[in-house]
C-alpha cells in the first residue's frame, strides 16, 4: 500500500489555510512527478543546494517522484568535486532522489562574465536534458541564479506543464547591490526578463514576505505568490555539546567562539568582521571561527594576516554532515550582511541553522525580515546597521552576560520547529498541487 503524502494527511487544514481545492485528484496529490531545476545540489553545501535536497527527501518519502536537473558539483571554487565529472548527462540516485547532472561551462564564484556564461550554459543544457525526461506533472526551478528559472519556464512551455518559480533571491538586484554589476542597459534587460518570468509562471514560491511585497509593488498578481520560507532540517541540527576533537584541533578550548559558517561572499561584508576581530585582539578568550568558501575568502585570510590576528580561525568548506559539529564549537552564531536596502529582504539560512542548534544569534544586518525574526523570537542581538565597533561591543556584551545568552539560546531552540524543512516541504507540495489543479489561493491568507 503506497504511503500517503503530507498533503493527504493534512489536506483539510491546508485547504483552510491556503485555499487549495480539496477536489484535486488523489493521484496528483499522492504521486506527483516533480521535475526541479537547480544549478547547485549536494554534495555542494550552499543554501539553494541544501534547501532543494532536504525538501526533496520529504517529497520522495511521501510517495512523489522527484527528478533534479543540476550540474556537476563545483560551487564555489569552480572545480569539479572529486568523484564527479563534467559530462553531458549522468544520472545518479541520491537518497531516493533521481539526479540528472548536465554539462556546464564551469567557473568560480568570481567575476560576472564567466559566471553569467556558466549560468546560461546550465539554462541551455538543463533545458535540452529536460526535453528527454518523462513528462512531469509540474516543473519548478530555484533562484539564485535566475537563468535556471528561464530554463525551467522554457521547458514547462515546451512540455505544456505548469511552472513554479522558487524565488530565493532578487536577482539581479542582489548582484547590483554588492557592486558586481553596474546599473546599465544589460541590467535593465535582465530585470525585464525577470518580470516576464514572474508573470508567466503559474506560481511564485518566495522565501520571504519581503520578496512577495517587492513583486506585488512591481505589478505581479499577489494571488500567484506563495511564501515558503527557508528553514532547518530538525533531524540534522539540534543542541549538542562541543565536538571535543575539533575543539582541541583548532585551539578553541576555553574560548568564547563567534562562528560564521557559510558562503564568504561580497554580500556579507566580512571584512568588517575582521576589523572587529582586530578591535578585540587583546581579548584573550575571544575567537572568530570562519568556515566556508566564496569569492571573498582569500582576501579575508590576507586581511587577517596583514593585521597579524591570532584570534581568527579559518576552516575550508565543510561536508554537509560535518556542519553541525562545526556549529557545536560556537558560543555565538554570527549572521552578517552588507548595509544595502536589497538585503533587508533576505533571510540567510544560517539564522535557522543557529536556531536548530540552540545558539544565540548576533545578526549584523540592515533592519528587515531577518532581524525581525531574531527580535520576535528573542533569539539574539541585532546590530543595525552593521559596523566593526558596534559588532565588537555586542560580542563583549554577550560574552559577559551568560544568563542573557542562555535565554537567547533557549528561545532559539524553541523557535526552530516553526521553520522545519518538513513543514516547508509540505507547503511546497501545496504550491505544486495548486498549479496542477489550476486553483489559486487567496492573497489575504498568506500576507
Amino acid at each position: 500500500m503506497p504511503q500517503k503524502g503530507l498533503f493527504a494527511r493534512k489536506s483539510q487544514s491546508h485547504s483552510i489555510r491556503f485555499g487549495v481545492n480539496k477536489s484535486v485528484g488523489s493521484r496528483l496529490l499522492h504521486h506527483m512527478k516533480i521535475l526541479f531545476l537547480t544549478e547547485n545540489f549536494p554534495p555542494e553545501t550552499n543554501a539553494a543546494a541544501t534547501r532543494v535536497y532536504e525538501r526533496a527527501l520529504y517529497w520522495v518519502r511521501d510517495g512523489h517522484s522527484v527528478t533534479i536537473l543540476t550540474s556537476a558539483p563545483n560551487f564555489p571554487e569552480g572545480k569539479v568535486f572529486e568523484g564527479y565529472s563534467n559530462r553531458w548527462r549522468q544520472v545518479d540516485n541520491v537518497d531516493g532522489i533521481r539526479v540528472v547532472r548536465v554539462k556546464t561551462l564551469i567557473a568560480s564564484n568570481k567575476g560576472i562574465i564567466l559566471r553569467t556564461l556558466d549560468f546560461v550554459s546550465f539554462m541551455i543544457t538543463a533545458f535540452v536534458a529536460g526535453l528527454f525526461e518523462k513528462r512531469p506533472d509540474v516543473i519548478a526551478a530555484t533562484s539564485p541564479q535566475f537563468f535556471a528559472a528561464v530554463g525551467g519556464w522554457m521547458l514547462a512551455a515546451c512540455r505544456t506543464r505548469p511552472f513554479v518559480f522558487e524565488l530565493g533571491d532578487l536577482w539581479p538586484a542582489s548582484i547590483a547591490a554588492v557592486g558586481a554589476i553596474k546599473h546599465s542597459l544589460p541590467l535593465r534587460v535582465v530585470e525585464k526578463l525577470e518580470l516576464f518570468l514572474y508573470r508567466k509562471s503559474a506560481a511564485v514560491a518566495a522565501l520571504t514576505y519581503a520578496f512577495k511585497r517587492n513583486l506585488v509593488s512591481r505589478g505581479i498578481d499577489p494571488n500567484k505568490i506563495w511564501v515558503v520560507r527557508n528553514g532547518v532540517d530538525a533531524g540534522r541540527y539540534g543542541f549538542r555539546t562541543r565536538h571535543a576533537q575539533l575543539e582541541a584541533e583548532h585551539g578553541l578550548k576555553g574560548k568564547f567562539v563567534i562562528g560564521y559558517i557559510g558562503t564568504h561572499g561580497l554580500a556579507h561584508a566580512l571584512d568588517q568582521v575582521i576589523e572587529s576581530a582586530f578591535l578585540l585582539k587583546n581579548e584573550k578568550n575571544i575567537r572568530f571561527l570562519f568556515a566556508g568558501a566564496g569569492a571573498a575568502r582569500a582576501s579575508l585570510i590576507e586581511q587577517a594576516g596583514q593585521l597579524g590576528l591570532s584570534n581568527v580561525v579559518f576552516l575550508p568548506m565543510q561536508p554537509k554532515e560535518r556542519i553541525p559539529d562545526i556549529w557545536s564549537l560556537c558560543d555565538l552564531a554570527l549572521v552578517h550582511l552588507k548595509d544595502e536596502p536589497t538585503f533587508t529582504e533576505v533571510i540567510p539560512s544560517k539564522v535557522f541553522e543557529a536556531m536548530g542548534m540552540g545558539l544565540p544569534i548576533l545578526i549584523a544586518a540592515p533592519k528587515g525580515e531577518a532581524t525581525d525574526i531574531v527580535t520576535a523570537e528573542q533569539a539574539g542581538i541585532v546590530v543595525s546597521p552593521p559596523n566593526p565597533n558596534s559588532l565588537a561591543d555586542a560580542i563583549c556584551k554577550l560574552r559577559d552576560d551568560v544568563a542573557t545568552r542562555k535565554t537567547y539560546a533557549k528561545n532559539a531552540l524553541a523557535a526552530a520547529p516553526q521553520y522545519s524543512r518538513e513543514k516547508q516541504a509540505d507547503e511546497m507540495i501545496e504550491v505544486f498541487a495548486s498549479v496542477i489543479s489550476g486553483v489559486s489561493h487567496t492573497a489575504k491568507e498568506i500576507s
